[in-house]
């Protein structure tokens, strides 16, 4: 068994390589992408709905309440980006039942692309909410001493994303690569269970501090009241 993606190789030319995790990766975009297609194509605005269209609604507002509940005012702004991020995580976990697959979130490539995602959005989402001047601001507060450490700070959460991801992802592998060379047969099924229980919480977890770095980021200054009048 495989620990990383990386080592599959399906195609080499020189310098150049066609690895399992480009493969994986592109393929997986492609069934979320279509999926989506399928899924949405019949939508209803009407009263009467199919049980489909209320189990996806269902599912939306809960994800839409989550990100409320982080600190996200107007969570239909985000959800199309945390929403992705948790989907691509969910569905490279759940997709690891497929004989020969290899999530692509265990290689160290596609967890930095992620946290690099997360990294441009939040100054994104930060600067259309307060403005250029508003959101460079807030690496000043409370104090121009602060400009370094909020430097560092952007920087080394990214790099706590991608690391995160990328430790437990290859954990999980690597006890199930261990387990099967001793108990070929039992414990190998019950640890992908586990697995597939552990990437759901990966993914949730990946999406919601995501979700926390935006709301820091978007949160507006409160104008200070105004002395009252003296009498």
């Amino acid at each position: 068994m495989r620990l990383s993606p990386d080592e599959m190789i399906f195609w080499r030319h020189g310098a150049l390589k066609l690895n399992g995790t480009i493969v994986f990766t592109w393929g997986l975009m492609f069934v979320l992408a279509v999926g989506s297609k399928l899924i949405t194509r019949k939508l209803s605005t009407d009263l009467k709905r199919s049980r489909w269209q209320n189990f996806l609604e269902i599912i939306v507002t809960a994800i839409e309440k989550q990100i409320e509940e982080v600190g996200l005012p107007h969570p239909e702004k985000y959800i199309g980006f945390l929403g992705t991020l948790f989907l691509f995580v969910a569905m490279a976990n759940l997709f690891t039942v497929i004989p020969g697959y290899q999530p692509p979130t265990g290689s160290l490539s596609t967890t930095v692309a992620l946290a690099l995602c997360v990294f441009v959005a939040v100054p994104l989402f930060g600067i259309k909410n307060q403005g250029m001047g508003g959101y460079l601001k807030s690496y000043v507060e409370p104090t121009v001493i602060m400009l370094p450490f909020n430097i560092i700070s952007e920087l080394s959460r990214t790099l706590a994303l991608a690391v995160r991801l990328f430790g437990n992802m290859m954990s999980g592998a690597m006890i199930i690569a261990i387990l099967l060379t001793i108990t070929p047969f039992v414990f190998p099924i019950v640890m992908t269970a586990l697995g597939l229980l552990t990437g759901m919480v990966q993914a949730y977890i990946f999406s919601i501090l995501a979700a926390v770095y935006i709301a820091a980021a978007t949160r507006a200054r409160k104008a200070k009241p105004a002395p009252a009048p003296k009498t």
